[in-house]
Parts: structure tokens; C-alpha cells; sequence
């Protein structure tokens, strides 16, 4: 009978990738739903006055500003692209070790390039 480990490192546990895209899906969202209100303000401040919309593409324009905005949106765009993973998992469509790396890495690959195509447009 092997014996049991006394601790558990969670940091040398590696884990498979659809685990990770999986807890990035929930990292994403509740970073969203936490910077909500945040974007609500910004945004209710721009449609005040034309003063107001000013300064707030004066503060957009900031390069610390335009990372922001970057990280929200990739941050949106993979919460989607995970979701629709996660709903066609549901379907049981891609729940194969196989199809759930290649739908993994998808979800990557698409949420990060439309990151940097918006990226290279805003910047």
C-alpha cells in the first residue's frame, strides 16, 4: 500500500488545458462583472456634457488607459469564446480529450488575436 502525501503543492500540479481555460472563463467574468461599474461611471460621464466627452477621450487615450481597455476586452472576448465552449460542452459536443484541447487552444487563439486586432486599431 503506497502511503499518502502529507501536503499537497498546488504549484507543482500541472494542470490540463481545458482546466485552465476553464478557470481563466471564471477569473474573466467575475473580473468583468467587478469592473461593471467602473465602465457604467466612465461611460455615464462621457454622455454628460461635450466637456466631459472630452476628457474622457483625453483619458482613453492615455497609454496605461488603452492597456486597461485591452485587458477588459480581452477579458470579454474570452469569457464569449470559453462560454461558447462551455455551451457546446453542454450539447456534449467536444467533451473527447482531443476536441477539448483543439477547442481549448481555439478559445486562445481567437480571443487573444481579436485582442490584438482591436489592439493595432485603438492604439
Amino acid at each position: 500500500m503506497a502511503t499518502r502525501p502529507k501536503y499537497l503543492n498546488l504549484l507543482q500540479i500541472r494542470l490540463p488545458l481545458p482546466a485552465v481555460v476553464s478557470i481563466m472563463h471564471r477569473a474573466s467574468g467575475a473580473a468583468l462583472f467587478l469592473a461593471l461599474p467602473l465602465l457604467l461611471a466612465w461611460w455615464q460621464c462621457s454622455l454628460t456634457s461635450p466637456d466631459t466627452f472630452a476628457a474622457s477621450q483625453a483619458f482613453a487615450a492615455m497609454p496605461l488607459v488603452k492597456i486597461g481597455i485591452l485587458a477588459a476586452v480581452w477579458g470579454y472576448l474570452h469569457h464569449l469564446c470559453a462560454g461558447v465552449r462551455h455551451l457546446a460542452s453542454d450539447l456534449d459536443l467536444g467533451t473527447e480529450l482531443k476536441s477539448a484541447r483543439v477547442a481549448s487552444w481555439l478559445v486562445l487563439v481567437v480571443s487573444i488575436g481579436v485582442t490584438v486586432a482591436i489592439g493595432v486599431r485603438i492604439w
